[in-house]
């Protein structure tokens, strides 16, 4: 789906949230367990770019949906198995419901998503945790990339913030919350009223060398329950020359029905602090300031060993987020 007038192209796809439909199905393509002849296929992946065509204007709702009937109509092996053995991805909070008749067509196969709230409000969720696969957010290619030892994080003594969020508030609670936490212990808890168009935008560099100065990283709810802020919170690479920052923070999840990836291979509660929403307040900051730089370093450390699998690199790399949905397929 590259929109009404097939002019919106890969490249154009690859940033932002959405970016994933294009990473994952390029790396298939590459991948040795691919094969061209379909008699001989375990899974039939479906690629699709259908959020960021919507995004875009390429499509809107009414035409996505006929797309995907259409197409769905048209593949063989798709009747043969009822869908069970075809994988789509949907990269954003809206998760399959981009396809408004998902539940009469693809109920039965398999979904990368990295939404797994199945509370979203809707009558009915399109997660099932026994066939669909939740996936890592997109990181920017140029953010994981290996650099020179030399460069380093801001050791956390010299950190001018215990903690902070960087994000618009979007009449969410639990960020509307942090932004009056923030009004009274701005020593404590950074939370600019962000601008993202104008003469006051902020830009990516700003953005970046606010997160190389915490040593928490919070990740409120936005619209649905994944948050990219999670991804981000780890050790990550930022350069606009003559600009270098590597940051790394203890990601701290406020968002209740979160489901992240890989779950079966990583424990969350070692790599990260999971704290309720409706005790966002001085309580929060009272704990995180209990917590010792040596414990921080701890956690810190923990994930540089996982942190790898958020990476969408080659399913022959020994850890990525391909290898991860590899893995996972195999039990669907």
């Amino acid at each position: 789906m590259r929109g009404r007038d097939g002019k919106i192209s890969e490249e154009a796809c690859l940033k932002g949230q959405w970016g994933t439909q294009v990473k994952i199905h390029k790396l298939l393509l590459q991948s040795k367990q691919r094969t061209r002849k379909k008699e001989e296929a375990d899974l039939f992946f479906v690629p699709s770019y259908v959020k960021c065509a919507r995004m875009m204007g390429g499509l809107n709702d009414k035409e996505i949906n006929h797309t995907y009937v259409k197409v769905i109509s048209q593949m063989p092996y798709f009747r043969l198995s009822g869908g069970r053995n075809h994988i789509f991805v949907f990269p954003s909070g809206a998760g399959a419901h981009l396809f408004k008749s998902w539940a009469a067509y693809i109920n039965r196969s398999i979904i990368l998503t990295p939404e797994g709230d199945r509370t979203d409000k809707r009558d009915t969720s399109a997660f099932n945790t026994w066939k669909d696969i939740i996936i890592p957010g997109n990181i920017d290619d140029g953010m994981t990339r290996t650099v020179a030892t030399v460069v380093q994080p801001l050791p956390l003594s010299k950190r001018k913030y215990l903690a902070n969020y960087l994000g618009r508030a979007q009449g969410k609670a639990g960020r509307l919350k942090l932004i009056e936490l923030a009004k009274q212990f701005p020593e404590k808890l950074e939370c600019p009223d962000l601008k993202f168009s104008g003469p006051d935008k902020l830009g990516r560099k700003e953005y970046f060398e606010h997160l190389c100065n915490s040593k928490f990283c919070l990740a409120p709810r936005g619209e649905s329950s994944w948050t990219l802020r999670f991804y981000e919170s780890f050790l990550w690479y930022f350069s606009l020359p003559p600009y270098i920052c590597m940051f790394e923070c203890v990601p701290v999840i406020l968002s209740d029905q979160i489901e992240l990836p890989f779950q079966n291979v990583i424990d969350y509660s070692q790599i990260s602090i999971k704290w309720p929403s409706s005790r966002i307040g001085p309580e929060l900051l009272q704990y995180l300031e209990s917590i010792p730089d040596e414990e921080i370093e701890k956690i810190i450390a923990r994930g540089r060993q996982v942190r790898c699998l958020w990476v969408y690199a080659s399913d022959s790399e020994s850890c990525s987020a391909m290898r991860g949905i590899m893995w996972n397929s195999r039990g669907k």
